[in-house]
């Protein structure tokens, strides 16, 4: 739970935002960390790697909509979570 807190705290607008698009972002961001860390152990894992691919389309799907409405929080959450180089 400390990881989740330190992302809401770190991309939320407001004290109470947890579900605005940056913070869903960051939380699928670490979801998918924690997930490709998991296949490094367990290679043939099929049924989380499912899961995985999910993950990375729904952020995706998600930094699209972000960089259509509002492209200063799309730019400032690609600097934090270091997603595009």
């Amino acid at each position: 739970m400390k990881e989740k807190d330190k992302i809401l705290k770190s991309l939320a607008i407001n004290s109470k935002d947890t579900g605005s698009s940056q913070v869903q972002i960051g939380l699928l961001t670490d979801r998918i960390k924690q997930l490709s860390e998991h296949f490094k152990n367990h290679k043939k894992d099929k049924h989380s790697s499912l899961g995985l691919v999910k993950a990375v389309n729904k952020r995706k799907r998600m930094l699209d909509y972000l960089k259509k409405n509002n492209e200063k929080s799309y730019n400032e959450i690609i600097t934090k979570l270091d997603l595009r180089k």
